[in-house]
């Protein structure tokens, strides 16, 4: 992932619009007729939905391969505009059987594509999918979970392969990167045994796809892409009978800006869900992007520094001996004489800057003169860059744990995530072979797990500029207010520079809720980082975390 997206784009969420009319016709597959153009990955993002997120024969029932389209007399050459077929085709089921909490499951995977139409019922994008719903079940009382990373332009395999699906990548216990060849488990933290799941990609990655480049447009912004995934699980809904289900989402990183505003959008629409789980939160952007006049994002940073800091052993003696003392100390030091000391500005007295200085390089291990030439401000790529530049290693911003040489060289280089270096191989072997093998989905397109580089993914639209940074916070607050049933489960880990845990709790605190609806929203923190469910501790108690979250919610809705 890239470094907030280049400082992580920005606007607002707007929910408004209606949902998409759909036909429930399927018609036979046809031959397509457009090339498909090159994914590309890399390990620099946006918010992103994870780390870099990782990121067949053409006969039905799986999805056919693109090729190029015919130009027409007096038409742009082809490669000017680029057209996907948008045929529906019927999705690929297959049967399976897991062994989870001590007992043998069967359960039936469904992976395909479902269509987005306009208005006048053309087909404008086709959303790729993988549900996993337990066999003999009755829908009225079974949970339907809709999972999604973010990115934005990251497909959803990490909570898939990761997290709650019923297969799992194999990591090291610690959550760092095994030797090659790569392999999937059983996955012992599945929620199948609590909840059917639905792993939804966004147009433009996995194999989503829009029908052209115009369509696209239109999916590639904070209201599209809501929109988008709203009439997606309506569709699915109404085609799969599962209309009276308990509902839930659960969303990572960008994936909470999009379930923060989906909450809204189809709460509006005749659609509300029993809780919404977010992970690793970025609603509230101004959070997030430290500007040089936004001094909040510098602040909520020191906490999870110090975490950092405290694992790298950088330190002092007395601060490490009770790290939850520890944290606590700094959370209070950076909401208290740090941000009146930034408030201050240019008007600091010599010896309060002094004193701030100190206290900073006490609570972060990073050197003083760094901090007095950063004028008190220390951003990500600053701290990743710096923390253990004496032994010429760049810390993780997805998990600060993970670190590594860059590979460019120690100065003046692009920024580095180590993290993302050691998750994406992975995480793209061992989907694209379990797609193709276990699921029977064969097609020549490939599945971009990121698509932040191809060009329209750079042309995202935030919102209105003029309502400051984009913040999907007021979309979550309605949906609380207008369900009081509505439970929210904010997941956080303390390692994550990309969406800091107290930059969650601020966005959180900033609601404007009252006490009987704030009892709704509750918070579960990980020894862990932006995937929290990498580290295998981490993994079981983010399972018991989700089956308790929802036991709590089902009773809420009774």
């Amino acid at each position: 992932m890239r470094p907030l997206l280049l400082s992580l784009l920005l606007g607002v969420l707007l929910c408004s619009g209606s949902l998409a009319q759909q036909s429930d016709t399927s018609k036979a597959p046809t031959t397509p007729t457009t090339k498909e153009k090159k994914s590309k990955t890399e390990s620099a993002s946006a918010v992103s939905s994870s780390p870099p997120a990782q990121p067949a024969p053409a006969p039905p029932p799986a999805q056919a391969k693109p090729e190029a389209a015919k130009e027409a007399p007096g038409a742009q050459p082809a490669d000017k505009e680029e057209h996907y077929d948008m045929t529906e085709v019927p999705p690929v089921v297959t049967r399976h059987q897991v062994a989870l909490e001590g007992k043998p499951l069967k359960y039936t995977a469904t992976a395909g594509r479902l269509p987005i139409k306009s208005g006048d019922g053309r087909i404008d994008a086709e959303m790729f999918f993988v549900a996993y719903t337990l066999d003999g079940q009755e829908a009225d009382k079974r949970p339907l979970t809709f999972c999604f990373n973010g990115g934005p332009g990251s497909a959803s395999v990490w909570l898939h392969m990761g997290s709650v699906g019923p297969k799992q990548v194999v990591l090291q216990p610690n959550g760092f990167m095994p030797a090659a060849p790569y392999r999937m488990s059983d996955n012992p933290n599945s929620l199948l045994a609590r909840s059917d799941l639905v792993f939804v990609d966004a147009v433009g990655t996995g194999f989503s796809r829009a029908a052209s480049a115009e369509a696209n447009k239109k999916f590639l912004a904070v209201k599209g892409d809501i929109e988008a995934f709203g009439e997606f699980i309506r569709l699915y809904l109404t085609r799969n009978d599962r209309w009276p289900s308990p509902l839930f989402i659960l969303g990572e990183s960008y994936g909470t800006t999009r379930a923060a505003g989906i909450a809204n959008y189809l709460g509006d629409h005749g659609i509300s869900f029993n809780g919404i789980t977010l992970l690793s939160t970025a609603m509230d952007f101004g959070t997030l992007e430290w500007t040089k006049n936004n001094d909040v994002p510098y602040i909520l940073l020191v906490p999870s520094f110090t975490m950092i800091a405290a694992y790298h052993k950088r330190l002092a003696p007395d601060l490490m001996q009770d790290l939850a003392k520890t944290r606590q100390e700094a959370e209070r030091w950076a909401a208290n004489d740090y941000m009146l000391a930034l408030a201050k500005g240019d008007s600091l007295a010599p010896e309060e800057r002094q004193k701030i200085i100190d206290q900073y390089a006490r609570y972060t291990g990073l050197d003083r003169k760094l901090i007095d030439n950063a004028n008190l401000r220390i951003d990500v790529g600053e701290f990743t860059h710096n923390l253990l530049l004496d032994q010429k290693l760049r810390v993780g911003r997805l998990d600060g744990r993970f670190t590594g040489p860059d590979p460019e060289g120690l100065l003046d280089t692009r920024f580095y995530d180590p993290t993302g270096s050691a998750i994406v191989p992975p995480y793209t072997a061992v989907f694209n072979n379990y797609v193709r093998t276990e699921l029977g989905y064969k097609v020549d397109m490939p599945y971009r797990v990121f698509a932040y580089e191809e060009p329209e993914f750079r042309k995202w639209e935030w919102g209105s500029a003029d309502q400051g940074f984009p913040n999907t916070a007021p979309g979550l607050r309605a949906a609380l207010v207008k369900n009081p049933y509505l439970k929210v489960l904010v997941m956080e880990g303390y390692y994550d520079l990309a969406t800091p845990y107290a930059a969650a709790n601020y966005s959180i605190d900033h609601l404007d809720l009252g006490a009987d609806y704030r009892k709704n929203i509750s918070f579960a923190t990980y020894e862990s980082g932006h995937m929290v469910y990498i580290e295998r501790g981490s993994h079981a108690k983010m399972k018991r975390d989700l089956v308790e979250f929802i036991e709590r919610s089902l009773v809420a809705g009774r």
